[in-house]
Order: structure tokens, then C-alpha cells, then sequence
């Protein structure tokens, strides 16, 4: 069920997303009277799903759900028409109009993106507002929950403060932060400790299977009781909280994790709250160390009211959500950028990330949440954005490439050129597009 639900909204993010690209191709092509011979959204090899020709133009839906286009009457794309270009131009062909025109048609479909993801951005900020974690919020600093993060000299109870120099607000930003620079502060008992980030630790994190380094300091409290516990009949209950084992104090989960190991096989004394109320039973501890349960993961909320960590939130107004969903999606975008610098660089083992279609979907969640559907949507727009505008032929930018030599050189480059960029370009990107999805497929295997 959860793949379902994760596949249905990157399926509407991404047919939402590709509509409106290509409107930003259409509209402007036809308000400079530009012939467009189709719209599709994904793509129809051989066979469309729906199709409706309006006027001149043919309106469809594709049975492959990798993008969408717009064909422009007179223009050398991915369809590769020769015989239409072997023909004397037409007025209401894309090459029979100024480049001018034809920089704007091409620019459109990346301007709307960028338009979307600060729109959808203020949106939501207008609407839910900001509620987030700040990295000084956390009273007893990080949780380090991997051996990689201590192999790197973390530990836990660190106050990560700056990456680079620079102070990080949001502890949502730590692993990213830690990912992409070289050097990371932290405050260690109340002194400030320099750690040297390796130039390979993406490619280190990617090994090691791992999902998270850092996780807030949590304190100890039943989620479920693992098959064959005795915990329920010694009068343990789901959302009790762990605050004691035989008189020493437990604040968090890590400080239990420690404690119970130093009392393996034996029965121990377990001071818990309950309802407000403190209670002392006894439990066993099997030879593993394990005492039969399966701590909760408490939300953010729940983690304030214990105490364990202070929440901030911001209140836009409807004209204050703008500039803060535009500096939202810029901060979005340059983080983009630096991720994107790490994939160029080999040593960094980062293109071992790359993925697909299933790690977009990933970012989704496992229940339809409109809040965080509008905010990863938002974020596609801005990669599709900048994936867009790179001088690749096939894509936009490789179209405005071509058009910005035109108007430099003032001829436009010979139709050959063009022709073999075209192929050179549509080889690499399925080339691209292969490498990232195998990379999914096999992270599952």
C-alpha cells in the first residue's frame, strides 16, 4: 500500500509539473503565432493513450510516463523531422520567426518551473506556515546513530554549529550540511571541536547503507512489544516512558541502550511514567540485552512537550509568503547546485547516488500529506528547472545555446550541427536516465 501511495503522488506531482512545462513552450509559441503540431503529456512511441486534434494542434496523452513535449512546427528536436525542415520555411514555423521569439518559446518551460516552485513555496508558507527544529533547539545536542558518524569523530550529546564557518539554523539541514563540506564545528562539553570531513563521504555513507547519522536525542518510550516479551505481563504498557533502570536515571533512548547492556541475563528495576504518575517494575533482560520492546518515534511536538528539544514556527501574511517562498526556492536551488557540483566530481563517489524515478518518489510520504506533497512538488520544479536549462542539446538549454550563438554570430549554426548535437544529446540523457533508475532498482536488491 505504501508503494501505491508514494507512486500516486510523484505520478500527479510529475503529470502537474510536466503540464504546466510545456505550457510554458505552448503559450508563447502561440502568441507568436507558432504553429504547435502536438502537446503530449508523457511520451507515445507508436501509440498514445488519448488523443484529440483541436485547430493545428494535437492534444494527447503517452503511455510512457518519463515527460511530456510540445512539437513545434519548424524546429529540429528529439522528433528529428527531416523532411519538414527540407521544405522552404513557413511563416508559422519556429525557424521563420526572430530569435528573440524563439528564446522566450524555449526559456518558457524553465522560467515556469522556477515561477512554480516560488509560488508553491509561498503557498504553503502562507497557508501552514513554518514549523521547524532549530539545530540550537536541541537542548542535549544530536543522537550519532551510526558507526560512520562516530568514525568520523562525532559523538552523541555533539551540538553540530557550523559547516564551513557558516552556522546551521535548521537541524533538518545537519547531514546535507555534513555531506558537502569540509569542515564541521560541534560544542563537546562546552568546548568547540574542528572535524575534517572526507572528500569520499558521500561515497562512504552511500556503502554503508545507512539512512540517517544524526537523529534528535530521544527519550525511551514503548512502541510495541516485540513477539514473545514478558513486558506486558510484568504490567508494562505502550507509552510507558523509561526513565530509570535500577536507580540510575534515563533521560534518552541512547543512554538506555548503553545501561541495558550492563545488565544482560539479569532481571533489573524499571522506574517508568505513566499518565504523569511514577511507577518501579521489574523486568527481565535476556542474554542480548534486549528487554522486549520497540521504542516509539516521537514527532516533534510530542518532543517539545517532553522537553527534549524547543520548536520554532513563523507566521506569514499573504504578501510576506512571497519573498519567503522566493528565498525558500533559491536556498532549494543552491543547495541543488552544490549536491550536482559532487556528482560531477568522481572522487566524491556522489554519481553513485544518482537516482531514478525511485528515489524522486522516496521523497514522498508514506500517507498523502498535502503539506508535504505541495513542498517536494516545489522541489521537483526547481530541479526540472535547472536540469532544463543545462547546455545539453535536447533540452532547453541546448536549444538556448544554440540561439544565444545566433544572435552573437548572427547566422544560426549550420542544421547538421544541430542534427548530430541532437542525437549526441538524446544518447546521453537515456544514457543518464538508465544509469540513475538501475541505481534504484538495485539499492532494493
Amino acid at each position: 500500500m505504501e508503494f501505491f501511495i508514494k507512486a500516486s503522488q510523484l505520478f500527479t506531482s510529475l503529470s502537474i509539473l510536466i503540464v504546466l512545462h510545456e505550457l510554458g513552450h505552448f503559450i508563447p509559441a502561440r502568441l507568436f503565432k507558432t504553429r504547435v503540431e502536438k502537446f503530449y503529456l508523457f511520451f507515445d512511441p507508436w501509440f498514445s493513450v488519448i488523443k484529440k486534434k483541436i485547430g493545428n494542434t494535437e492534444y494527447g496523452i503517452g503511455w510512457l510516463p518519463f515527460g511530456g513535449y510540445v512539437k513545434i512546427s519548424g524546429m529540429i528536436d528529439e522528433s528529428m523531422d527531416k523532411e519538414q525542415m527540407s521544405l522552404p520555411p513557413k511563416p508559422w514555423e519556429f525557424r521563420s520567426k526572430p530569435a528573440w521569439q524563439r528564446l522566450i518559446i524555449m526559456s518558457g518551460g524553465v522560467i515556469v518551473n522556477l515561477l512554480l516552485g516560488v509560488f508553491i513555496y509561498s503557498m504553503t508558507l502562507f497557508y501552514y506556515g513554518d514549523k521547524y527544529l532549530p539545530n540550537k533547539g536541541l537542548t542535549d545536542g544530536v543522537w550519532c546513530v551510526s558507526e560512520l558518524g562516530e568514525s568520523l569523530g562525532f559523538k552523541t550529546g555533539d551540538k553540530i554549529i557550523t559547516a564551513d564557518g557558516v552556522e546551521i539554523i535548521r537541524f533538518s539541514d545537519v547531514l546535507e550540511k555534513v555531506m558537502v563540506s569540509k569542515k564541521i564545528t560541534v560544542s563537546r562539553g562546552g568546548q568547540l571541536v574542528e572535524l575534517t570531513m572526507p572528500v569520499d563521504l558521500i561515497d562512504q555513507f552511500l556503502n554503508s547503507n545507512e539512512k540517517m547519522i544524526f537523529y534528535p536525542r530521544v527519550p525511551t518510550i514503548i512502541g510495541s512489544f516485540t513477539e514473545g516479551s514478558e513486558l506486558q505481563s510484568s504490567g508494562f504498557l505502550i507509552k510507558d516512558q523509561i526513565v530509570g533502570i535500577n536507580g540510575t536515571p534515563i533521560k534518552y533512548y541512547d543512554s538506555f541502550k548503553k545501561e541495558i547492556e550492563n545488565h544482560k541475563g539479569s532481571p533489573v528495576l524499571i522506574e517508568i511514567v505513566r499518565d504523569g504518575s511514577r511507577l518501579n517494575l521489574t523486568a527481565a533482560v535476556n542474554e542480548d540485552g534486549f528487554l522486549g520492546f520497540k521504542a516509539a518515534i516521537p514527532s516533534i511536538n510530542q518532543l517539545e512537550e517532553l522537553g527534549v528539544c524547543q520548536t520554532a514556527y513563523v507566521n506569514y501574511s499573504f504578501f510576506d509568503s512571497f519573498p519567503a517562498g522566493y528565498n525558500k526556492a533559491i536556498k532549494k536551488l543552491n543547495s541543488y547546485i552544490d549536491q550536482f557540483a559532487l556528482i560531477l566530481s568522481p572522487s566524491t563517489g556522489a554519481y553513485k547516488g544518482l537516482g531514478g524515478f525511485g528515489a524522486i518518489g522516496s521523497m514522498f510520504p508514506a500517507k498523502w500529506n498535502w503539506e508535504v506533497f505541495w513542498n517536494v512538488t516545489a522541489f521537483i520544479s526547481i530541479i526540472l528547472a535547472f536540469m532544463n536549462i543545462l547546455p545539453i542539446p535536447a533540452l532547453d538549454g541546448g536549444h538556448i545555446l544554440f540561439l544565444l550563438y545566433e544572435m552573437v554570430v548572427g547566422r544560426p549554426a549550420p542544421e547538421k550541427v544541430i542534427e548530430y548535437a541532437q542525437i549526441i544529446g538524446v544518447v546521453l540523457l537515456l544514457s543518464l536516465v538508465a544509469y540513475a533508475n538501475l541505481n534504484d532498482i538495485f539499492r532494493l536488491l
